[in-house]
Order: C-alpha cells, then structure tokens, then sequence
C-alpha cells in the first residue's frame, strides 16, 4: 500500500490510510506487531552505547524532552544499519525505524533509483511497511488501515526529513522524530519549512489560501536533530563522491555544423 495525501471537493483533507473507526492496529499483541527482521545482531552492537553532543540546532526545533539519550542512540544505531543497506545498493544513504513502545515496528530506506520513483524515501517506505502489517493484521484486511495507531509512534532516520516526508509524518500524526544531519536544501523540520511547528495545509493551495484554512492544519509534531550528525554527513559526502551511477546522464547541446 503506498500512501497519498490529498484534499477532496470540500477541501477537507484525504489520507488514504485513514479511516472512520477501525479497531486501533496497536491493540493487536505486541509480538504480531513485532518481527519486521530478526534484530540481535544488531542489538548487540549497541552494547557500547556511545554518547554523542547534540549539535546546535536551530531555534526553530524544540530540544526538550530530550530524556533518554541512551534508548534514542539505539534507535538511531538501528537507522543508521539501514542507510548503510541503502548505500550498498547506489542509493543515497537515508534510512530510519518506527518504534511503539520501546519496539521496532517498521523500517526503511531510500528506494528511489531501484524503483524509478521519487517518493521512496526512506520515511514513506517504513510507514508502508507498517500499514501493510496493519491492515494484514486487521479484521478488516479489505479496508485501508486507520493511521491513530502513528500517534503512539516515534520515528528515527538520520537525516532530516524533506518538506514531503515532513507532510506525511504530520498526516500520519507521529509523535516524535528523532534526526541525523539536518537537510539544508530539502529539510522540512526547521531547515528550509517549519512543517514540525506549522503543520500541513490541504494540498493544492496557494500560501494564502492556507492561511485562510488554517483551520485544516494537520497538527505538528516534536522534532529533535543533531543526533550522530557527523556520521550521517560523511555517509551521505562518500555516496556523492563515488558518483551516482542511477543519475540521468547530462545531455550536452548538440553541434551543428553549417555548410557554405
């Protein structure tokens, strides 16, 4: 299932994995809702539990609650081995996990050249990952699953989320989202949009008829970056220095020669 978002006729806002009132996907046992992938290995390299700085972050982004350092570098840990998977396979070098109660219910990383769509970011592959669970999980498996169940939900990837992803995440109505590096071109957390503060408008319309619907603002959501920044950085510098080899190719302006 991929998610849309959208407005219809009336202008009210569209999520295509939302619905009147399904049964919460959380109240399923936590051990259905577990099982992605098998973690160990992973967890156990998590043993040293290295403390890193939070980098200077812009005012925009609100670092309190910022509690359990030791729990949010596990997580990142577990984003970081996905952005690695991305990267040995020529994408750009994104990934991030959803957790619910202190579990990894879903992961993700950048898919875009190997599926040729622009929207596969790392974000929107795990929250697909976790709709898909839902909705097998359900006793409906014919409906779209709600997304109240995102409300319980923290997302970590190491990067910050692009305006796009910073949309979904508040449609979906995250909790909290934890970052890497901040995305000084594309991010939507602080960077170049405050969607984390502002919330998001009904799609298709101008700024100021945003304004004027202010009303049907998806809300925000707490956002805190800086999180082994350094490292997202370098995986992110190695990935352009060795060249995109799924980029188009430049296409250099023909010569034509004239004869007399």
């Amino acid at each position: 299932m991929r998610i849309m978002m959208g407005a219809n006729s009336s202008g009210e806002l569209v999520f295509c994995g939302s619905s009147s009132s399904p049964p919460s996907p959380l109240a399923h046992s936590q051990e259905a809702l577990n099982g992605v992938r098998e973690e160990d290995e992973a967890v156990a390299e998590l043993k040293t539990s290295p403390t890193s700085p939070i980098s200077e972050r812009l005012e925009s982004v609100r670092m309190a609650g910022v509690a359990d350092d030791e729990s949010i570098m596990k997580f990142m840990k577990l984003a970081f081995i996905e952005a690695r998977e991305a990267l040995a396979r020529l994408e750009v070098p994104v990934g991030c996990v959803i957790v619910n109660d202190g579990e990894v219910i879903g992961r993700g990383s950048n898919c875009t050249n190997e599926t040729r769509n622009a929207t596969r970011h790392a974000e929107m592959v795990a929250i697909d990952m976790v709709l898909s669970k839902w909705q097998q999980l359900s006793a409906t498996p014919n409906v779209n699953p709600s997304t109240e169940g995102f409300q319980q939900c923290d997302l970590y990837v190491t990067c910050e989320p692009c305006i796009m992803c910073a949309a979904a995440l508040s449609l979906s109505g995250f909790r909290k989202i934890y970052y890497g590096c901040d995305n000084e071109r594309f991010g939507g957390c602080g960077s170049v949009l405050d969607i984390h503060s502002d919330g998001c408008a009904p799609c298709g319309l101008s700024h100021n008829e945003a304004e004027e619907h202010e009303e049907q603002k998806t809300k925000g959501f707490e956002c805190v970056g800086g999180f082994m920044a350094d490292e997202a950085v370098n995986l992110l510098r190695g990935f352009y220095e060795q060249g995109n080899q799924n980029a188009p190719r430049p296409h250099r302006p023909v010569r034509i020669e004239r004869s007399l």
